[in-house]
Parts: structure tokens; C-alpha cells; sequence
């Protein structure tokens, strides 16, 4: 089983950028810890990647098609904006699930809306890191069905 992790624009700042909203925790020690669950299961491989380019993310959705058995995205900002990672996501056919650190619905009125949710299986906001790790634990669930 492979879990992608994609993470969109700001993501590489977490522990700097905002620490009162994101946290002091640092997407490479998200990226640590869930590798080390990974580890200890068997069959189970991860890979972390991120980018500030909605494009490189549509791209990376596209090649989990037949390589990825979950996708798990922190879309960002796209989340709110991107008609393209949606159609991506439908057309990879990949289980997806949505994660966001904060809990967007409680934040400004622009964040309130998510793009992406309708075409993932489910969405972890508001959980800081764990959102994270609660994530790898969806996606286990789902494959484990």
C-alpha cells in the first residue's frame, strides 16, 4: 500500500508561518512521524511531497493512477480556489482524503468553501499535526476494507 501526502503552496513554512493558526511543528517533522507509523507496519510505504505550483500538484495527482492506493491532500489555499486539483482528483480515481492543520470552517468566510471536498472520500481539519495522523489512519481504513 502507498499513502501520497501532497501538500500545496506555504506548506514548506510550516513552524514559521503563523505558528498562532499552523503550529510550531515542521512539515519535515509531520513527514517524520508519519514515516515512522509507515514503518512500522508492513506493506505500507509513504511519500511526502510538496509544492507552491498548482500545476506540479495537478501533475502529481494524475501520475497516483495505478502507483498510489490513497492520496492524502493538504491542498492550502487551492483548496478554495482550484476547479483544476478537483478535476484532477476525479479523474486519478484515487481515494482521496482532505486535511487542513486549521479548522477551516472556523476562519475567514473565503475559507469556508472547499473546492475539493465533494470529490474526496472524507476531510480532517482543525487538528494541527494530527490531521495529519489522523489521515494515515483514514487511509489505512480505507484499504483495510
Amino acid at each position: 500500500m502507498k499513502i501520497l501526502f501532497l501538500n500545496g503552496p506555504n506548506l514548506n513554512l510550516l513552524g514559521q508561518r503563523q505558528p498562532e493558526v499552523y503550529g510550531k511543528t515542521t512539515l519535515g517533522d509531520i513527514e517524520a512521524n508519519v514515516r515512522g507509523k509507515a514503518a512500522k507496519l508492513s506493506g505500507v510505504e509513504v511519500d511526502f511531497r510538496q509544492s507552491n505550483h498548482e500545476g506540479e500538484l495537478v501533475t502529481w495527482i494524475q501520475q497516483a493512477r495505478g502507483n498510489a492506493s490513497v492520496i492524502v491532500i493538504n491542498a492550502a489555499a487551492y483548496t478554495h480556489t482550484s476547479i483544476a486539483l478537483r478535476d484532477a482528483i476525479t479523474a486519478a480515481e484515487v481515494p482521496t482524503i482532505e486535511i487542513h492543520l486549521s479548522n477551516i470552517h472556523a476562519r475567514e468566510e473565503f475559507r469556508h468553501h472547499s473546492m475539493i471536498a465533494a470529490v474526496c472520500r472524507g476531510q480532517i481539519a482543525g487538528f494541527g499535526a494530527n490531521s495529519y495522523y489522523l489521515a494515515f489512519e483514514a487511509a489505512l481504513l480505507l484499504q483495510a476494507k
